[in-house]
């Protein structure tokens, strides 16, 4: 978010305090490193004190992932408010886009952060335990969801694991090619997947399959291959 202004007549913006210590964060990053950055050097350069700089991350680490927390109360509240009667599957895939949609609203420091976090462990142990946090939520919604199923827990951890999969195989694909591409249709037809494998679709199109009658046709070994399928068309005829 930034503050809006007026000056002389014409609306100018200024970054918040957070913004600027995101700008400042990764503008030192790009020049000396993450390693060699301290957190004392991040708030001179912004312009502001320690305590300001903790006010908003409680470690360096978070200050390379400031949207995630907003990210994932937004989650949080739209898997609230879902419907009882839609589709669990689908409705923690649309939960996903919500991911996507911060990543592709800032395409540039979603590649910066990403090429940032290769390098260093220390982040990419942090990005993990973001994911985490996601998928916790998506789970969580659907392990109420699947209350009443002996495999509920089962059923909706594995499905929270493949849609965070699914989502990040796309987005980490659009990520290395420097944000190239159209990475909604990606995550689009990586989460159909899921959906596909175990939506509500999904079980009633197993469910109609399992209905269509079975064949079982019983022959001597030996048996000349035209014999046997003469047989099978001549029950299924009947």
């Amino acid at each position: 978010m930034s503050e809006v202004h007026e000056q002389g007549g014409t609306t100018a913006t200024r970054p918040t305090m957070r913004d600027a210590l995101v700008e400042a964060a990764f503008g030192l990053f790009s020049d000396r490193g993450f390693e060699q950055t301290t957190i004392d050097d991040i708030v001179s350069l912004a312009g502001v004190g320690r305590r300001s700089f903790f006010r908003y991350f409680p470690s360096k680490e978070a200050v390379v992932f400031p949207d995630h927390d907003g990210c994932l109360a937004d989650m949080t509240a739209f898997l609230e408010q879902a419907d009882p009667a839609g589709d669990p599957v689908e409705q923690v895939c649309d939960a996903a886009r919500l991911v996507l949609r911060m990543y592709a609203g800032n395409p540039a420091f979603s590649v910066g952060r990403y090429q940032l976090t290769k390098k260093v462990p220390n982040l990419r142990t942090h990005e993990l335990s973001v994911v985490w946090r996601y998928e916790r939520t998506l789970a969580g919604h659907l392990r109420t969801r699947y209350a009443a199923r002996a495999d509920g827990a089962l059923r909706a951890d594995v499905i929270a694991a493949a849609v965070v999969a699914a989502h990040n195989y796309a987005l980490r694909a659009w990520l290395r090619s420097g944000g190239e591409g159209d990475v909604g249709a990606a995550v689009d037809e990586a989460l159909q997947l899921v959906v596909d494998t175990w939506g509500d679709g999904a079980a009633e199109g197993r469910s109609e399959s399992q209905d269509e009658e079975v064949v079982v046709m019983v022959a001597r070994r030996g048996t000349p291959m035209w014999r046997v399928v003469q047989g099978v068309e001549a029950a299924l005829e009947q």
